[in-house]
């Protein structure tokens, strides 16, 4: 699932020169994900969620898709750490991350801290 079209096209077209047929290309738009209802498993967002102008609306889309014990996998440069040579703008605090999916009906599960750089926090459903 992408919202740009040329990363979808990208993505199309490596799919079919590798004979790939277990990839289902999803549009997203900027605040739904598109994914079907109870679906989902797992979802991996790698340095995208800071970027959302709907965050709110898309985690709901999220938990939508997610499956009862589904997860979210998301990775994020650490805000904390003033040494990671990324733009600010680019980061984004654990505790920034607990607030707004706490907000919107998730909680932390583990933060993996098993990247140099950045955050893996896993996120599920609050029972």
């Amino acid at each position: 699932m992408d919202i740009q079209p040329e990363m979808l096209t990208t993505i199309e077209m490596r799919k079919e020169t590798l004979e790939i047929d277990n990839i289902e290309i999803i549009k997203g738009e900027e605040n739904t994900t598109n994914l079907p209802k109870n679906t989902i498993d797992k979802i991996l967002m790698v340095d995208v969620y800071h970027e959302f102008n709907f965050p709110k609306e898309i985690i709901a889309s999220m938990s939508q898709a997610l499956k009862k014990d589904g997860e979210i996998y998301l990775i994020e440069y650490r805000l904390e750490d003033p040494i990671i040579p990324i733009k600010t703008i680019h980061k984004m605090s654990e505790a920034q991350a607990i607030k707004e999916f706490e907000a919107n009906g998730f909680q932390l599960k583990e933060n993996i801290s098993n990247l140099p750089w950045q955050h893996c926090m896993v996120f599920v459903k609050k029972l």
